[in-house]
């Protein structure tokens, strides 16, 4: 391009690329990149004016190049696909009138911030530096689709999408999706701090060598997928806190080796799965504080080491079949976390007690997780015919299945009560006077309950008439409460 065919603007630009100069075109120094001020010839520049100084630009002997542009209207599209590009690009509050073309491209950095754009193509680019996007306004898709940034990813603060545009549920295609990242690889972290995103947030197989960083987001996609995450790979923590989502957070198969911290987050997707985090090898889940989850929550084989969740952030409808996880917080009494498991959209899940008595005893909290072992068998019993229900009813009422042996002392005491009171207003009469002890109604109540010691009292007495009766009622009472006893005890001491 001959240097007669620039305006005056671009003229400016094109004595300051080699310089690597920067050029402001804005009128104060505060002006945003929407600001209604003049955007006329005097901050226009073309695309095709920057394109041909990024691929054939003049150079100075000891002078590094470089485009640094803040607050220009480009027209025209800015293409440079499949191009390598060895300066830094920097456009600064600029405004687009047509989406950049990036695809396939090469180049040292990236910035767009407090830009405005109708969207940005650039799948499969190549950044030896960072990305910037932060503070624009992107009204398109963002396709950034298998690029790779040695450097971060910075998108605080941006805003895109139009929440003027109808949200279609389960977007499947590019053009449904605010911000596409799928597989692609970011060497450091990606910040989005309070980003705004009306329309799919896409993560999907896409790696990240440091923190993936949402706090203060809000992304908007009711009815749909808000973030589609599936298969992200973190090297540390995947920040969230005081996340606002409308549509379904979907984390399947995510690997985040330390925080998966959703604190204060407000999670709504009442069509079905708010939270889907299936599959994951996730060091800590933290939901402290947040608000109580509209929607389902999908946890199924997922493996943690510390599940930070307050009952009362828990939905009505959970799946959690093969959670596991090391450790709970905060520690509370196991009559307020045993509800979560009734919750379970697939019904009685022997697992999931035995996860959560697990925990407990980790905890050092014996106590609270007998109390999780009694719940599931009582839960286990009401899965079995009704004709099978009364051995268990007998063992919970008489030994409370071998997790509550003061019961059986309590049972015994009143019958052994019953039966010295009786036997002392009634004396039995003896088989062989002459040859008979002394008759002790205690001793002579212990024979008869206990089925294994005897003290020689029920052997040299018989009684009579209905206390005969009573005698046969104590027998039986014994034997079923020692059989009831050894059956809970054995099975509390094979769980141990």
């Amino acid at each position: 391009m001959a240097v007669t065919d620039l305006t005056p603007a671009e003229r400016r630009v094109w004595e300051a690329f080699p310089l690597g100069e920067g050029i402001d075109f804005r009128e104060s120094a505060d002006e945003g990149s929407a600001a209604g001020s003049s955007w006329g010839p005097e901050r226009t520049v073309r695309a095709e004016v920057l394109r041909a100084l990024l691929i054939d630009g003049p150079a100075h002997d000891g002078e590094i190049a470089g485009l640094k542009l803040t607050g220009a209207r480009i027209t025209g599209q800015l293409d440079l696909t499949y191009g390598t590009v060895q300066h830094a690009v920097r456009l600064r509050s600029c405004h687009f009138e047509q989406i950049p073309t990036l695809y396939g491209a090469e180049l040292r950095v990236l910035v767009l911030s407090d830009s405005v754009l109708p969207g940005l193509t650039a799948g499969n680019l190549r950044v030896d530096g960072a990305l910037r996007l932060s503070c624009s306004r992107i009204t398109g898709p963002v396709r950034l689709q298998g690029a790779k940034i040695s450097g971060a990813v910075f998108i605080n603060g941006a805003h895109l999408g139009s929440p003027a545009a109808p949200d279609t549920p389960d977007a499947d295609t590019p053009e449904e999706a605010a911000l596409q990242l799928n597989h692609a690889d970011i060497g450091t972290d990606l910040w989005a701090v309070g980003l705004v995103a009306h329309g799919q947030v896409r993560l999907n197989g896409a790696t990240v060598g440091g923190q993936v960083n949402l706090d203060d987001a809000e992304l908007h996609a009711p009815g749909g997928t808000a973030l589609h995450a599936e298969t992200l790979s973190v090297g540390t923590d995947l920040r969230a806190m005081r996340l606002i989502a409308h549509g379904r957070v979907n984390l399947s198969g995510s690997r985040i080796p330390h925080q998966l911290n959703l604190a204060y987050s407000r999670l709504s997707h009442p069509e079905g799965q708010a939270l889907r985090a299936s599959s994951c090898v996730i060091g800590e889940l933290w939901l402290r504080d947040a608000a109580p989850i509209v929607g389902a929550v999908n946890l199924r084989r997922s493996q943690l080491d510390l599940l930070h969740v307050p009952p009362q952030v828990w939905p009505s409808h959970v799946r959690i079949d093969g959670l596991s996880y090391r450790s709970l917080a905060p520690h509370l009494p196991a009559k307020e976390r045993l509800p979560l498991l009734e919750r379970e959209e697939g019904g009685y899940l022997p697992y999931a007690y035995e996860q959560l008595a697990a925990a407990y005893r980790t905890a050092g909290d014996d106590a609270a997780a007998r109390t999780v072992q009694l719940a599931k068998l009582r839960r286990h019993r009401n899965t079995l015919p009704r004709y099978a229900r009364f051995w268990g009813h007998l063992q919970d009422a008489t030994v409370g299945y071998g997790f509550r042996p003061m019961r059986a002392a309590g049972w015994l005491m009143l019958l052994l009560f019953t039966g010295a009171l009786a036997f002392t207003l009634n004396h039995p009469q003896a088989l062989k006077p002459d040859e008979a002890p002394d008759f002790i109604p205690v001793f002579y109540t212990l024979d008869l309950l206990l089925p294994i010691i005897s003290f020689g009292q029920e052997e040299a007495f018989s009684p009579r008439g209905w206390y005969q009766w009573l005698a046969y009622l104590l027998i039986a009472t014994g034997w079923i409460l020692a059989t009831t006893i050894a059956a809970g005890v054995t099975r509390s001491l094979n769980r141990q």
